[in-house]
This record gives C-alpha cells, sequence and structure tokens, in this order.
C-alpha cells in the first residue's frame, strides 16, 4: 500500500499546542512524542482521503439518480414555466 505520505521528506521543527496533562501521559509511554504525532497524523490523512472519495462517490450516484428521475419524470420546474 502506498504511503500518505513521503516518509523520506525533510523533517522540520514545528509548533503545536497540547494538552500538558495528555503530553506528559504519552511521554510515559514513549520517548518519540514527534513518531506518535506524525503516525496519527498520517492515519488522519487517510481516513479523510478516504471520506472525501465516499463523499464524492454519494453525490455522483445521487446525481445519477436525479438524472435519471428527470429523463423518465421530466423536471419539476416544468409544470410551472411562464415561457
Amino acid at each position: 500500500m502506498k504511503p500518505a505520505y513521503d516518509p523520506a521528506a525533510r523533517k522540520r521543527p514545528v509548533n503545536v499546542t497540547l494538552n500538558e496533562d495528555l503530553v506528559s501521559r504519552v511521554r510515559r509511554l514513549t520517548d518519540n512524542l514527534s513518531a506518535v504525532v506524525e503516525s496519527l497524523l498520517a492515519g488522519f490523512i487517510v481516513e479523510q482521503a478516504k471520506r472525501r472519495a465516499s463523499d464524492a462517490q454519494a453525490v455522483k450516484q445521487t446525481l445519477a439518480t436525479w438524472k435519471r428521475f428527470a429523463e423518465d419524470h421530466g423536471s419539476f420546474a416544468d409544470d410551472h414555466s411562464t415561457l
């Protein structure tokens, strides 16, 4: 499976604001907070990409259904045309 990001990309420092208690608890579990955050962000990217693809597919299906309905029954606006 293709990674969600380029793991070989240059690393750079960033500032984030995190809950102090949360950071303290995570530090007891790992010495590498950056790796944990990086992994969570990669997972977030994958999940968001899946959600967006699913949303796009739902829109595509809805439009196809509406188009079939309009072809079979015409437009609702046809009954109210002033032309």
